[in-house]
C-alpha cells in the first residue's frame, strides 16, 4: 500500500536473526517490537523458543512475548485480537510497531484477515479429541474426507492439528470449514502502508547456526524447561507440546532416547521447519523484499528515512 510507512514487518525462517533485527531498529526509530511467533507467545519455554532475554527486552519496548500461559490453546483469532490492542498501543504512544517473527500464518492474518468461523466450544472440542484418541492421522484424514472431502483435500494426513480442527467446526456448525473461508475480517493492517522484509540467509550457513544455536539452548537451560513443562501434565495436542525440540527432550526425559539423540531430532526438526518456512513465504506471500540478514538493518532504515521524505512533502 502506498504512503507513509506504518508498521515494519520482519519474517524470515528460524535463526536468521529476526529478534536481532527488530530490537536495532527499534532503538533506532523508537519503536514498539511485536512478537509474530506462535511459540514465544507462551511463557513456558523462554529459551527453547529463542525469546528475547530480559536484557533485550530492557533496551525497547516489546509485546505479546510470554504472555500466554502452555494451557491455552491460543488460535490466530486470539493473536488478532491481541495485536490490534498493541497497534492502538503504538499509534496512542506515536511508536513505530516493528512485527518480528517466523509464522506466516500470522503474517498473513494480519495483512488479509481472518475467515470467519464459528466458534467451538469446550464441550465439543473435548468431545471430538475424545474420539480421536489413539486413532492415527490417516484414519482421521479418512473420515473428514467422507464428511467434508472439500476440507480433507487440502490437508495432508498426518496434519493431525488442522484435521482435529476441521471436524470440530464440522461437529460444532454441521458445516464444513471450507464453507467459511470466503467470509473474511479485514486483518489489522489491512489499510496500513507496512515495509515487508524477509531475511533470507544462505541456506547452508542458516543450517549450521540452528544446529549451533540448538546446544546452546541445551546449555542455557531447555532441558530444565521442557522437564517443568512435561510435570504440568498438558494435553498433547496443544501447540506448546509440538515445539521444535519438544517431542524429543519429552522421550529423552521418559528414558526413550538419550539426549543426544533427543538433540539431534530437535536440530533436524528445526532445519526442516526452515526450509517450510522458505517454501510458504514465496508461495503464500507475495510482494516481500527477500533480504540478506547482513543488509537487512541498511535497506529498511533507507527505507524508513525515504517514506519521511516522502511524507513530509
Amino acid at each position: 500500500m502506498a504512503g507513509k510507512i506504518g508498521a515494519v514487518l520482519i519474517a524470515g525462517p528460524t535463526a536468521s536473526g529476526k529478534s536481532a533485527l527488530a530490537l536495532d531498529i527499534a532503538r533506532a526509530r523508537s519503536g514498539l517490537v511485536v512478537n509474530t511467533d506462535s511459540m514465544q507467545v507462551y511463557r513456558d519455554l523462554s529459551v527453547l523458543t529463542a525469546r528475547p532475554t530480559p536484557e533485550e527486552e530492557a533496551q525497547a519496548r516489546h509485546r505479546l512475548y510470554g504472555h500466554v500461559d502452555g494451557a491455552v490453546n491460543y488460535s490466530v483469532g486470539h493473536y488478532l485480537r491481541d495485536a490490534a490492542a498493541v497497534l492502538d498501543e503504538a499509534r496512542a504512544t506515536g511508536r513505530m510497531a516493528i512485527f518480528a517473527g517466523g509464522t506466516g500464518l500470522y503474517f498473513k492474518a494480519l495483512l488479509e484477515g481472518l475467515s470467519e468461523i464459528a466458534p467451538v466450544s469446550a464441550t465439543v472440542r473435548m468431545k471430538v479429541r475424545a474420539a480421536a484418541a489413539g486413532r492415527s492421522g490417516e484414519e482421521l484424514h479418512a473420515e473428514l474426507a467422507g464428511r467434508d472431502p472439500g476440507t480433507a483435500a487440502g490437508l495432508r494426513p498426518n496434519d493431525r492439528l488442522r484435521i482435529l480442527r476441521a471436524l470440530e467446526v464440522l461437529e460444532a456448525t454441521g458445516r464444513p470449514l471450507v464453507s467459511f473461508q470466503g467470509r473474511k475480517s479485514p486483518g489489522p493492517l489491512a489499510e496500513v502502508s507496512t515495509l515487508r522484509i524477509f531475511l533470507a540467509p544462505d541456506r547452508e550457513v542458516l543450517r549450521r547456526r540452528i544446529d549451533a544455536r540448538f546446544l546452546a539452548m541445551i546449555e542455557q537451560g531447555a532441558l530444565d524447561e521442557v522437564r517443568a513443562l512435561a510435570a504440568q501434565r498438558l494435553d498433547a495436542m496443544l501447540p506448546l507440546m509440538r515445539a521444535h525440540g519438544v517431542p524429543g527432550l519429552l522421550a529423552h526425559l521418559r528414558g526413550e532416547i538419550s539426549l543426544e539423540d533427543a538433540i539431534a531430532r530437535g536440530q533436524a526438526d528445526t532445519r526442516r521447519y526452515a526450509k517450510r518456512q522458505f517454501t510458504w513465504f514465496r508461495h503464500q506471500m507475495p510482494g516481500w523484499s527477500w533480504v540478506a540478514p547482513e543488509e537487512a538493518r541498511a535497506a529498511v532504515l533507507a527505507a524508513l528515512d525515504q517514506s519521511g521524505r516522502d511524507g513530509a512533502s
